[in-house]
């Protein structure tokens, strides 16, 4: 792994712990929205625009929820929430893995199918907003 390659992932890395370690230190809102407001973050004005949730409610509780260790909450809050929660788990366990190796991430990632990838997040956070909007208690 080259030097710039390195200094890349620890720096995603620092990021990406500073904001699990900071929604971990929330506390999941029994509503299984809001808890981004924890964080100093306003509340969403879709369900007090439209009465009913946006596409990403509940992502910062789901994610709540599963670094309490609490996964079927998480799923049942958010399902694209969690998986978002895990991809960024992944991510940094997966660059600490390569980077003790030596090997490139960047490499292994651009041999992905990205739009595959893409789709994929889009329909699953679709069909997680038809989740949260058909177990909507509003």
């Amino acid at each position: 792994m080259p030097p710039w390659e390195l200094i890349f992932w620890l720096l995603l890395d620092a990021a990406i712990l500073y904001l699990l370690i900071r929604v971990g230190l929330t506390h999941p809102d029994a509503r299984g929205i809001g808890t981004h407001e924890q964080l100093g973050r306003p509340p969403c004005s879709w369900p007090i625009l439209y009465n009913m949730p946006c596409p990403t409610c509940g992502v910062t509780t789901a994610t709540a929820h599963l670094l309490h260790l609490h996964p079927i909450r998480a799923f049942l809050t958010q399902p694209f929430g969690m998986a978002l929660a895990l991809s960024a788990v992944g991510m940094v366990l997966g660059s600490i893995w390569f980077g003790v190796r030596g090997e490139s991430l960047l490499f292994r990632l651009s041999r992905w199918n990205w739009g595959l990838v893409l789709l994929g997040g889009v329909v699953l956070l679709l069909v997680s907003w038809w989740w949260k909007v058909a177990t909507w208690g509003g």
